[in-house]
């Protein structure tokens, strides 16, 4: 970022903003970004493709005249799951979205969200002076994470909506017995009751998604079995829900069957559901018409086909909507994967991504004449 000739901080939340100052400094600020941490085990492209756009982006202006509106760049901290079981920690800081409760969210280790974010530059008792209500506009640049613009031959995705994901904690607690003496009408298997849960989230999801045209899905990816002896009945069974939808709604609907079907297990097995909550909770974001509208008039201009997609994953753009008009570019990656190695956008995809996102820029600041006739390719 200070190479691209950006002046750059680490603000409350901990999130990494670079700027580049504009012509009228009454003008709010265009922000482009996304974040650079990833999942354990996952790839090279997957948020860190739309910070580097961004940086890309904001040089090329630089190096041009820059804009009527100052412009940021801004690394979101922590988009992914976090060790605190939290995700989008830095857009939730910036939407006024992190409370007390989030910041007293413990690690495995033991260690408060609240002192990790000091550890990264973050200042947990400053935090509303994170949020932000003088952005004109968000742009984020994403790889689709999903098959759909390399399976039709697409360049760009228009995204029209972001899920809300809702993540919910189950535990059941049994009773330890010998897995060889412990008869089968006499125990208190939590595992089994954990078992029951498991199936009853993967109906309640698909009878929801089913329903149609909001989108629903629903998994169970972490299951965590106690004490782990092949030959000991568990004692406690631990689940974690990943519900997402574009529609809230249905996942009200989610949340109570399963606090109903979950209540049943326990009661079949004979064990204790002694916790069902909800770790963390995203509304359902809708893209900005207007900046939607920006983003295909770019594809257009550049000779790039562009359709419009749902987002089935979460974003921080998700939470950036909460404070100005926000919006995405989709570029298309290999197969559809993400969260792995194999991850992989070509660079003509990740050039014609930025492209879109600084004709898009120059758009919605309005005054970019000077590059009418020169897309960016060779620029950026």
């Amino acid at each position: 970022m200070v190479e691209a000739g950006l002046k750059v901080r680490v603000d409350a939340a901990g999130n990494l903003i670079g700027r580049l100052d504009g012509a009228d400094p009454n003008l709010g600020p265009i922000a482009i970004g996304s974040h650079s941490d990833t999942v354990q085990g996952g790839g090279r492209f997957d948020g860190i493709a739309g910070v580097i756009a961004g940086i890309a982006v904001a040089r090329v202006l630089g190096q041009n005249g820059g804009l009527e509106h100052p412009l940021e760049v801004i690394d979101f901290l922590a988009e992914e799951p976090s060790d605190f079981g939290l995700s989008c920690i830095g857009s939730r800081g910036m939407a006024g979205l992190l409370d007390e409760g989030m910041l007293a969210m413990a690690s495995p280790d033991g260690g408060l969200l609240r002192d990790a974010l000091r550890q990264v530059g973050g200042d947990p008792e400053a935090l509303s002076s994170a949020v932000r209500q003088d952005l004109a506009a968000f742009i984020e640049m994403h790889i689709e994470q999903g098959p759909v613009l390399e399976a039709r031959g697409l360049d760009i995705g228009v995204v029209s909506s972001i899920v809300g994901i809702r993540r919910i904690e189950i535990v059941f607690e049994g009773v330890a017995a010998h897995a060889g003496t412990a008869p089968m009408d006499l125990r208190q298997d939590a595992a089994f009751a954990g078992a029951l849960a498991l199936v009853a989230v993967r109906e309640l999801a698909e009878a929801l998604a089913s329903e149609g045209p909001e989108y629903f899905v629903a998994t169970v990816g972490i299951l965590e079995v106690k004490p782990g002896g092949s030959n000991v009945v568990p004692n406690l069974c631990r689940l974690v829900i990943d519900a997402r939808s574009s529609d809230r709604t249905m996942t009200d609907r989610f949340e109570a069957g399963i606090n109903e079907a979950s209540h049943d297990a326990a009661k079949r097995a004979r064990v204790n559901r002694s916790a069902f909550k909800t770790l963390s909770d995203g509304f359902p974001a809708s893209c900005s018409e207007g900046i939607r509208e920006a983003i295909r008039a770019a594809a257009q201009t550049l000779g790039l086909s562009a359709i419009d997609i749902a987002s089935g994953a979460g974003h921080d753009a998700a939470f950036i909507a909460q404070v100005c008009p926000a919006g995405m570019i989709f570029i298309p990656c290999l197969r559809g994967m993400s969260h792995t190695p194999d991850e992989w956008s070509t660079r003509e995809q990740l050039a014609a991504g930025a492209a879109v996102m600084l004709q898009a820029v120059l758009s919605i600041d309005s005054t970019g004449a000077y590059f009418s006739s020169s897309p960016g390719f060779t620029q950026l």
